[in-house]
């Protein structure tokens, strides 16, 4: 029996590889990465106290916010939802479910370039405003949705 360098390479490259990889520190966290974590947000339990913590004080409501979500969603376990600011020089997106235990669906920040939409799915226990935070040069805006869940969710 014969050892080809393709069974050589197969037996000991990927470890040599990874090797390579881990002392060159490619495998280590990115503390910046750990600082951009903003756990308090996820943590309240009502639309004040996300608010505050948040450091949002007074929000606007905009009609260029836009959230794109059914009104009727058949399984509230998957709710597509979608937010898209108009407003220039958006730096934020929050999305907020009212109802539901952590309310804080997520937040997305976005460099001076990116275009400020984004998409997700989200779990809702039951029907809930799908509120939309928007921060843009330095201003806080707002935008509500009601959405009625019909089955499933959260609670079952």
């Amino acid at each position: 029996m014969g050892i080809s360098r393709r069974s050589v390479i197969k037996a000991g490259g990927g470890a040599a590889l990874y090797t390579a990889l881990a002392s060159m520190g490619f495998f280590q966290s990115n503390p910046a990465m750990a600082a951009a974590w903003k756990k308090d947000w996820f943590d309240t339990k009502n639309i004040p106290d996300t608010l505050k913590v948040m450091g949002v004080g007074a929000t606007a409501n905009s009609a260029d916010i836009t959230i794109t979500s059914p009104d009727i969603a058949e399984n509230g376990a998957v709710v597509p939802v979608g937010v898209a600011s108009k407003i220039a020089k958006t730096e934020m997106i929050a999305v907020l479910i009212e109802k539901n235990p952590a309310m804080m669906a997520g937040f997305y920040e976005f460099s001076a370039d990116a275009l400020p939409d984004v998409s997700m799915r989200v779990k809702m226990g039951q029907s809930s405003d799908v509120i939309a935070i928007v921060k843009a040069d330095g201003k806080f805006f707002m935008a509500k949705k009601e959405v009625k869940v019909t089955l499933g969710g959260c609670g079952g």
